[in-house]
C-alpha cells in the first residue's frame, strides 16, 4: 500500500525477494500537466509492469472496502507513503497486521515530513523505522530500526532516495524475520513532522543564516526555498552559511549573490526563476542586477 517513488523502492524489493503480492493499493490517478491527463501514481505504474492487479480506492471508509480488503486474506500488508487513513477494519484484517515503513528513527518525527524535518532541525542523524501500526498516526510498536546519518550537503531530495532504498531493505528483512522481531513500544520525545506548505518556505532573512541554509536544503527540491524581487520569484537551490560581512537582514552584503541575515549571511549558490533553467548565482546576475546594498524583499 504506497504511492509515491518512495514507496515503489519497497515494492520492488518485495516482488525480488519472492514474496506473493496479491494486490497493490495506491491513490487514485490524479491530473497532471497542460492536458490534466489523469496519470497513475509511481507505484501504480510499477505494479502494471510487475503484472500485479492495483486497486485505488478514493477511501477505505466504505464497508464494501473493507470487506474486499479483508477478502485477500493476507499475511501482511506493508505501507509506504500511502496517503489513506486505514481505518481499524483494515489494520486488523492481515494475520500479522499492517506494517509502515516511517522514514525517521521513531519516535522522532512522526508524521508526514520526516525526512525534510530531519533536516530543517539540523538532526545529525535519522533513519527508517519498520512499524507495526495501529490507530494513532506513528505511535505503534517498532520492530526494526536502520540508521542513517545526515551528511552537511544532503538535501530533501537526496535523502529521500537513500532512505527509500535503506527503507526496502529493511523491509525485506522485517519480514524474513517476523516471527522473531521484539516488537519495542515507542518512548518518550516523540516530535511531529507538520505537513510541508509552500509559504513557510519563503526565506525570512531575519533569522539566522544557518536556519535558512538547513531550510533551502530540507526544502530542495520541494517545495523550494524561495524569495521575491522586482515582483518575480526566485528559487534558491544550493546556499550556505558564512560569516560574511555584517548588514541589515536581507541586504546584499557581498558578491556574487550573499545576503546578511539575522545572524550571519546565507552565500546563495545556485538560483531558478519561475519557467526558467537553474543556473550558478553569478550566471543569474548577468541578467538581473542586484549589486552589493540591494535590499531583497522581507
Amino acid at each position: 500500500m504506497g504511492t509515491p517513488v518512495f514507496a515503489r523502492a519497497a515494492l520492488d524489493a518485495l516482488a525480488a525477494a519472492g514474496h506473493e503480492i496479491a494486490c497493490v493499493y495506491t491513490q487514485p490517478p490524479r491530473p497532471a500537466g497542460r492536458g490534466q491527463r489523469e496519470v497513475p501514481s509511481s507505484v501504480h505504474a510499477r505494479a502494471i509492469e510487475l503484472g500485479i492487479p492495483v486497486r485505488h480506492p478514493a477511501s477505505l471508509k466504505p464497508a464494501e472496502e473493507q470487506a474486499a480488503f479483508a477478502a485477500l486474506n493476507l499475511d501482511v500488508a506493508v505501507v509506504a507513503a500511502y496517503g489513506l487513513l486505514l481505518p481499524q477494519a483494515i489494520l486488523d484484517a492481515p494475520r500479522l497486521g499492517c506494517l509502515n515503513i516511517h522514514a525517521s528513527l521513531l519516535p522522532r518525527w512522526r508524521g508526514a515530513a520526516p525526512i525534510q524535518r530531519a533536516i530543517e532541525a539540523g538532526d545529525a542523524r535519522t533513519g527508517i523505522t519498520i512499524m507495526r501500526m495501529e490507530a494513532g498516526l506513528d505511535t505503534g510498536p517498532m520492530l526494526l530500526k536502520r540508521s542513517v546519518p545526515i551528511g552537511p550537503d544532503a538535501t530533501g531530495g537526496t535523502l529521500h532516495d537513500e532512505l527509500a532504498a535503506v527503507g526496502a531493505q529493511a523491509i525485506v528483512e522485517a519480514l524474513s524475520r517476523i516471527g522473531s522481531l521484539v516488537p519495542e513500544i515507542q518512548g518518550a520525545g516523540a516530535t511531529y513532522a507538520r505537513k510541508l506548505d509552500k509559504v513557510e518556505a519563503r526565506l525570512d532573512w531575519a533569522q539566522p543564516a544557518e536556519t535558512l541554509a538547513r531550510r533551502v536544503r530540507a526544502f530542495d527540491p520541494f517545495p523550494g526555498a524561495w524569495f521575491e524581487q522586482g515582483g518575480d520569484r526566485f528559487k534558491v537551490l544550493g546556499a550556505r552559511a558564512v560569516s560574511g560581512p555584517a548588514g541589515a537582514p536581507g541586504t546584499v552584503v557581498a558578491a556574487p549573490l550573499v545576503v546578511a541575515c539575522g545572524s550571519g549571511a546565507l552565500d546563495i549558490l545556485r538560483v531558478q526563476r519561475a519557467g526558467r533553467a537553474p543556473m550558478d548565482a553569478d550566471a543569474f546576475l548577468r541578467g538581473r542586477a542586484l549589486p552589493v546594498g540591494t535590499v531583497l524583499v522581507p
